[in-house]
């Protein structure tokens, strides 16, 4: 089984839709384990991922163009700074997609720079894998700052906005 880094990332986002804990895959070569959180666990950026392969079983997969035999560790995006003011709230992503900031090209958008919203108010959409998912706010306050062009794939914890909390 071939499975590219962007067939994972979408795995990942749909499995975060889903309330599924644990899912595991099995290949002749390799095991791939994900699973979310559980309610009582510390909050963590993304679901554990456990992978292992069967060092025992010859495998089709090329070797990583490295010289050294130190196992390569998973990309991770760096951490996203927090904003400097303790006021500032950022609304970030819950899965990997595409941000819209309105329902259909020719509606408005929900939220300009300046408005004021109310908690569990839709502020945009992110698409991911032809699920529309509305994002709703955690907190009322003033939009201050939208970080994401319209269109703009984004992904998974991406700051999307910041809100003057009130």
């Amino acid at each position: 089984m071939d499975l590219s880094f962007t067939e994972l990332r979408e795995l990942v986002a749909a499995l975060n839709q889903t309330d599924i804990a644990e899912l595991t895959l099995k290949g002749a070569d390799f095991e791939l384990t994900l699973r979310k959180q559980s309610a009582l666990s510390p909050p963590a950026a993304f679901p554990e991922a456990v992978v292992r392969e069967d060092l025992t079983a010859s495998s089709a997969l090329p070797k990583p163009p490295s010289s050294s035999t130190a196992e390569m560790a998973p990309s991770v995006p760096p951490p996203i700074t927090p904003p400097v003011d303790a006021n500032l709230v950022e609304i970030t992503s819950p899965v990997v997609g595409t941000f819209y900031r309105s329902s259909a090209p020719d509606e408005s958008p929900f939220v300009e720079v300046g408005d004021l919203i109310q908690m569990n108010q839709i502020v945009c959409i992110v698409e991911a894998m032809k699920v529309m998912n509305e994002i709703e706010a955690e907190v009322a306050g003033e939009i201050v700052e939208i970080l994401v062009q319209n269109g703009e794939p984004i992904e998974f914890g991406q700051p999307l906005m910041r809100v003057k909390s009130t």
